[in-house]
């Protein structure tokens, strides 16, 4: 029996993006008057929900495929009492959206969180199903503390799960109690339910060995310049539990540390952010309760970065793919994450315009979300920055072939298109200025233009790029 329905929220994207998020503002009360103002209460949904109102369960958004419908209270099936959480997670072709998921908020003032090391629950499903998140720290406001563990395995018999929180000292008024998200990649698109009961946070006293990590555990190597910045990423904590089970969460920026060598350099904020500030060298490092995490971000800047050359073609004659001059026909994916790839790219802001920063690439891509049309134009533009000697990059436009997909070489990993490229390289770079590239959409995509799908980059290893679009002159 289900006797509660689901509100949901209208803003927020399907992918769980822990990293990143910004804090409009500080707590301004003392450590000491948020310990004595917010209660300590651990459960979170025993037979009912525990200090939560009826509408304690606020879903995804809808509108991108969230199904609101399958969350309820089951008064036939517990763990311990007399009910559990229901949770049908659906099929892909429901009507009522393709996976359910959300999050439990406390609406009062939220809860003092310190005194714990886990959020732990009971659950089994009515299929050995994986489940893709489940975690806490998700409010949909901040989401500064957010925690997430991903891909737990259900069984069909009740069974306890542990998630370790990375550093209780800093919830001290957490309103996130759970966050959950469950589709049917695991059951071949067969809908099934999942129950979870004796939702708490727990003191256990059994969460041991930390080893908190970022940047996936490298230790990165990253040309910059003055005024850009770099997003710490790869955060994670892993703990080891009773069961001697390790147990690896994503964790947010704000449970670190972050430490510059050199703030004259680069300095770091507490949501993992490295503002390049002046030229030199500096060495990112963090650690969790004073546990140097693995992984380390070296940035070298020289200076400022010169202006981009600012297009002048007319709107009209373009297609953009990434420009500020001009809207662009799709948004895309710059850092793919292909398997082999070694590549870090992020988007920076310099002399107020936007530009992509590939370090340590071997290859990667950018792949558009939409399809773009170019069969009426005759370039490819692109402009090219390199700070290093001898940088030479390869760029490869590719077609979406017949089944949708751009595929993967298997002798070189690379992707490619099922029907048609075009591979242009630049040779060596002039160092320290602009390189400016008009390839002709020509060779093997001359019929495949009106289907393009990625472009795909090979060689640097860094590089910094700007204006890229389709045109005819």
């Amino acid at each position: 029996m289900k006797n509660r329905k689901p509100t949901y929220f209208k803003d927020l994207s399907l992918i769980f993006l822990i990293l990143g998020l910004i804090v409009s503002c500080e707590r301004d009360l003392s450590e000491d008057s948020v310990v004595a103002t917010f209660p300590n209460t651990g459960e979170v949904f025993t037979d009912n929900p525990i200090n939560l109102t009826d509408e304690f369960f606020i879903s995804f958004d809808p509108a991108q495929g969230a199904n609101t419908e399958g969350f309820g209270i089951d008064n036939n099936v517990a763990y311990a009492g007399t009910s559990s959480i229901r949770i049908d997670v659906p099929a892909p072709n429901d009507p009522n959206g393709s996976y359910i998921g959300g999050i439990f908020k406390d609406r009062s003032g939220g809860r003092n969180l310190t005194g714990y090391d886990a959020l732990t629950f009971w659950a089994k499903g009515s299929l050995t199903a994986t489940v893709g998140l489940v975690g806490f720290g998700t409010d949909f406001v901040d989401d500064k503390y957010a925690v997430g563990l991903e891909n737990i395995q259900l069984s069909t018999d009740w069974r306890k799960y542990t998630i370790p929180i990375p550093n209780a000292s800093r919830l001290l008024q957490e309103k996130g109690m759970f966050i959950f998200s469950a589709g049917t990649q695991s059951t071949n698109g067969l809908g099934y339910t999942l129950w979870i009961d004796e939702l708490k946070f727990e003191t256990l006293g059994t969460i041991a060995q930390p080893h908190p990590v970022i940047l996936d555990g490298e230790d990165l190597v990253q040309q910059s310049f003055t005024g850009s910045s770099i997003r710490i990423s790869g955060l994670t904590q892993t703990f080891n539990i009773a069961s001697g089970e390790n147990v690896t969460v994503q964790a947010a920026p704000s449970y670190f540390d972050f430490v510059s060598s050199d703030t004259s350099v680069a300095t770091v904020n507490e949501l993992g952010i490295v503002s390049v500030v002046g030229s030199g060298t500096a060495l990112i490092t963090a650690t969790i309760s004073s546990v140097l995490a693995s992984g380390s971000l070296e940035v070298t800047s020289t200076g400022a970065l010169p202006a981009a050359p600012i297009p002048t073609l007319p709107s009209s004659n373009v297609t953009s793919i990434f420009c500020d001059e001009y809207t662009n026909a799709t948004s895309s994916n710059f850092e793919p994450g292909f398997g082999g790839s070694t590549t870090q790219a992020a988007v920076v802001t310099a002399n107020n315009d936007s530009v992509l920063i590939y370090s340590n690439n071997n290859f990667t891509g950018i792949i558009f979300d939409n399809t773009v049309d170019a069969s009426a134009l005759s370039f490819m533009h692109v402009d090219v920055y390199a700070q290093q000697a001898g940088v030479q990059v390869e760029f490869q436009i590719r077609d979406i072939g017949a089944n949708g997909v751009i595929n993967t070489n298997i002798f070189t990993g690379q992707p490619e298109g099922d029907d048609a490229d075009y591979r242009f390289t630049t040779g060596n770079l002039t160092v320290n200025g602009w390189n400016s590239f008009d390839i002709p959409l020509t060779g093997g995509i001359l019929n495949q233009k009106n289907n393009l799908g990625a472009i795909i980059l090979a060689g640097g290893p860094n590089f910094i790029l700007d204006n890229i679009y389709f045109y005819t002159p």
